[in-house]
């Protein structure tokens, strides 16, 4: 399996706790759906598997319930959240609103820090047509790009909000990867759109991320 490294935000700086790397190794797991949608948890499997106790995937699994990755039922255990189609309005109502919010944001507030990283970033995205990538190596891509954006807001309660959504989105864009051709050419879009938070463009910014989240909408239900 492609080990891919996911971009944290600068306040993740330091050596994470056991607990905070199970969660975040889950998170990406049930994000990626490398965890399918409707699979059993187990705490003992997880262990083993992230060679930790159980008791930081507990506290993992406790953080993922509250972000609607997993879900526990009394009697019947805990399994992966379906992904639920339905849900996608829902989603993107809230991202229309606060991806150019947080674009405009980190034009502004962006310090020299986040500018090198989204410009490393912007490198790389520009050299991923000429270096062919695996839909979920596209993903990650993705995921960094936005995360990046969101820790230059310098607002960590934005942050963690868009985090959250975007993972919920993330996986509905996974569950769909294999009827979207377009894939490299939407995570494409970012290159335009980070180049203008690192020259502090927080109008043009905006209006990028704001036509990313509708086209991000626009091929889903296409794909439908």
């Amino acid at each position: 399996m492609e080990q891919h490294r996911v971009a944290e935000s600068p306040r993740d700086a330091g050596e994470p706790s056991l607990a905070e790397r199970a969660y975040r190794a889950l998170r990406d797991r049930l994000i990626m759906l490398e965890i399918r949608p409707g699979t059993p948890i187990s705490e003992d499997q997880l262990a083993q598997s992230l060679g930790v106790g159980r008791t930081p995937v507990r506290e993992a699994l406790k953080r993922l319930q509250y972000e609607r990755l997993i879900a526990v039922y009394p009697r019947r255990g805990t399994f992966a959240t379906e992904v639920n189609i339905t849900d996608l309005a829902h989603i993107s109502e809230v991202r229309r609103e606060l991806e150019p919010m947080a674009a405009g944001q980190a034009a502004r507030r962006a310090t020299d820090a986040h500018r090198a990283a989204l410009t490393a970033l912007m490198d790389e995205l520009e050299g991923a047509p000429a270096a062919p990538r695996t839909p979920g190596a596209l993903m990650h891509l993705d995921l960094q790009a936005h995360r990046a954006v969101y820790a230059a807001t310098r607002n960590p309660y934005l942050e963690d909000t868009l985090v959250h959504y975007d993972n919920l989105a993330t996986r509905v864009w996974c569950l769909f990867v294999d009827r979207l051709p377009g894939v490299a050419g939407h995570i494409g879009e970012h290159g335009p759109l980070l180049r203008a938070v690192v020259a502090g463009d927080a109008e043009k910014a905006a209006a990028l991320a704001a036509a990313h989240v509708e086209g991000f909408e626009r091929a889903i239900r296409t794909a439908l």
